[in-house]
This record gives C-alpha cells, structure tokens and sequence, in this order.
C-alpha cells in the first residue's frame, strides 16, 4: 500500500499523540520505602509542626515510596498532567494522618505533602500503581515493616540512649529479611541520631526485597534513638 503525504503526516501526529503515554510507562528498577523517626525530625534546630490533627504517636511515620534506578538515579515528576485526587483517598485519609503524617510548619492537614509525594515519586509508578494503589502500598508495607517493634523487640527503644548502628541495622534485619539503608541527622547538642530508614521494594510495590544500593548516610558508629 502506498502512503500519501497527508497519510505520513496523520501516523507522524498519532505517534507524538501517544508519545506522553509510552514515556508514562518507562520502567523503574525498585522503590526506596522511607520511614521517617519524628522524634528525630523535631529534635533539630529546625522546627517542627504538629498536623491539626494533634500530635502524631510516638511511631515511625511514611516519608515516602520513591521509585529509583538501579544506576542510583531516579525519577520525577512524571507526568505533568496529574493531578491529585483527595477524593480518589478518601477513605484512606484517616490512615494517612496516622502513619503519614506531616511534621512541616505552619500547622496542615497532611494533603501538600501527600501531593508532593505523588506529583513527584508517585506519578513515575503509574505504570504499576493507580494513585489510590501507591498510598495503599504505603500504608500496607508499613505494617508489613513494622519498625517500631522491630527495634523495641531488639531492647532498642526510643527513650534518649544511645546504641550501636550494627545493633540498629541488625534488628530490622532480621524483621524485613533484607539490610536497611540508615540515615542520621544532628541535634541540637550535635549527637547523631536515628533519622530514616530505608527499605528496598520491588516494582509492584508489594514485597520487600534485598537493596541494589544503599544510600549514602553519615552515621557515627553510635547513634541515638531520640524520644518523642
């Protein structure tokens, strides 16, 4: 069959048409699922909010579920065209503002972070996950984690003291089955303490699985598990 000019034309604009859709769906390799100690965000020379809500538990809270590359880059801000849903969550709302919530002043209600999470990291799994999918994810890997009790379970509780990092990363070892990736910050007396955990997870978001890299964290070989 021969193809006219106006044939060539019409085919070259459907292929630009579809072009967004094929770049929406290129693969990542895994997601980094990041918990974050509030005890540890708060306990900084930058402040911290409690949400409306009140003062969140005394509990490690979702920073995010962020797709990466094996190579160590990753994704963002994927598609220009989502938006964020509230009513696409609804019913998950009042699990978000316990086991995601935010710690970011002035006082909100938690919905900018869960849309920068989305517009950001979220939008580069929608190959795999719907919006409502990536938050159920979150949510389901938390208690699949279930780092707190990890760790108290190990005698490593959040009560000021210091403990090794080995210990730290050891304990939620043998919780997860894989070795985590441990990030620290600074009080305001300069003491290393435990900040977030990062734990690798396969594409469809569902189980966790052995790190093809670690994040880079300074650490001292001491580090504290701060109150909150």
């Amino acid at each position: 069959m021969k193809l006219t000019s106006g044939s060539i034309v019409i085919i070259n604009l459907l292929a630009l048409q579809y072009l967004p859709v094929l770049c929406l769906s290129q693969d990542f390799d895994f997601f980094y699922f990041v918990l974050q100690w509030p005890g540890s965000y708060c306990d900084t020379k930058q402040r911290c909010c409690y949400p409306k809500t009140g003062k969140p538990s005394a509990d490690f809270g979702i920073h995010g579920l962020w797709p990466n590359y094996n190579d160590g880059g990753y994704p963002s801000n994927c598609d220009p065209d989502s938006r964020f849903d509230k009513s696409e969550i609804s019913s998950l709302i009042g699990s978000l503002e316990k086991e995601w919530p935010t710690l970011s002043c002035p006082s909100n209600d938690g919905v900018k972070f869960w849309t920068h999470e989305w517009l950001k990291h979220g939008t580069c799994s929608e190959s795999e996950l719907d919006q409502r999918e990536y938050f159920e994810a979150a949510l389901q890997l938390k208690q699949k984690a279930n780092l707190l009790q990890a760790l108290t379970s190990a005698g490593k509780k959040p009560n000021d003291e210091f403990y090794e990092l080995e210990e730290i990363e050891d304990a939620i070892r043998q919780a997860v089955g894989f070795t985590p990736g441990i990030e620290c910050n600074v009080d305001s007396s300069r003491n290393s303490q435990l900040y977030q955990v990062y734990l690798c997870v396969d594409t469809s978001g569902s189980d966790f699985i052995k790190c093809p890299l670690l994040p880079r964290a300074k650490c001292g070989s001491r580090i504290q598990f701060p109150k909150f």
